[in-house]
């Protein structure tokens, strides 16, 4: 592997972690709001999983160019 598929790589594994963290956080505001009585998504939520599907497109992305 090249200095440049190791780096590719290397932000694809942190895209990747930023995935596992927007799902860790959409699940909290999910159980706050759900706490909390409400009867809707919080707002916001869907931004979030627009977020967290774009950054795990880009590290699927990244990993088919290291590899390739």
């Amino acid at each position: 592997m090249s200095g440049v598929d190791e780096q590719l790589d290397a932000i694809a594994s942190r895209l990747e972690q930023i995935v596992v963290d927007l799902d860790e956080l959409a699940f909290d505001r999910l159980r706050e709001a759900v706490a909390d009585g409400a009867a809707e998504r919080p707002r916001g939520d869907k931004e979030l999983a627009r977020a967290r599907r774009a950054a795990e497109k880009a590290a699927h992305v990244l990993r088919q160019l290291a590899d390739g």
